[in-house]
């Protein structure tokens, strides 16, 4: 497990705290009681400042625990309050970048799906416009690069559902590599080819945009993609 200390922070100030997410590791605690970026967050924070007790670390959004990437906290309540409000409005841009096995029938386009979570599975399905509780989800996808058989695909993530680029991508036959849950024939080691690459939102205090990048783990060096 990662050390507190080896935390790769992409931004930090009084309100905002974003960091590198390592694929396979929680956002936040769950019943496996693993440890978490949440947990890891603050445990830097204390070392760094000295903080008697629990610091306070805001959970605004979230990545899925093999997904890697930008995650964006809040160190203060007020700071929590309001990034999560630009979250729920979608007014946040969310730029992922995925390796699909496969290739878009367009090199860039739009996907309009409506999505239904099981949640006793954790399993998300496409279904009928208005049918069964689904949710309207859309994405922007450029297909970036294909080599040997597998794409390169940029994402804009236009709503926020569970497990949306991964069933939005999955459903016409381009499964992201390592999500054997979707349909992926790649077998890789507690991770999947799906990275949250950049965040840009409205700082909480100042009102100014911020944006936050973060590069590819270098385990996709193994897809043979030519670094941009």
């Amino acid at each position: 497990m990662i050390e507190p200390h080896r935390l790769k922070v992409l931004l930090e100030d009084n309100h905002c705290f974003a960091v590198l997410k390592p694929a396979g590791v929680l956002t936040m605690g769950d019943r496996t009681e693993d440890v978490s970026v949440v947990d890891l967050a603050r445990e830097y924070l204390r070392r760094k400042y000295d903080k008697p007790g629990k610091v306070f670390v805001g959970v605004v959004h979230r990545l899925d625990r093999p997904v890697s990437g930008v995650l964006l906290l809040a160190r203060t309540s007020k700071g929590a309050a309001r990034l999560s409000e630009q979250f729920r409005k979608h007014s946040v841009r969310k730029v992922y970048h995925c390796v699909v096995e496969g290739r878009p029938p367009q090199r860039e386009g739009e996907l309009l799906d409506w999505l239904a979570k099981d949640e006793a599975t954790n399993v998300s399905r496409v279904v009928g416009q208005g049918g069964d509780g689904g949710k309207e989800s859309r994405l922007r996808y450029r297909c970036l690069q294909s080599v040997r058989g597998l794409s390169l695909l940029e994402i804009e993530l236009l709503t926020g559902r569970s497990h949306q680029i991964r069933v939005q991508l999955a459903s016409r036959g381009m499964p992201i590599c390592g999500d054997a849950k979707y349909g992926s024939r790649t077998k890789l080691e507690g991770w999947l080819a799906l990275h949250a690459g950049l965040l840009t939102f409205e700082h909480p205090t100042r009102g100014e945009s911020i944006t936050v990048a973060a590069p590819h783990p270098a385990e996709w060096k193994r897809f043979g993609f030519v670094a941009r």
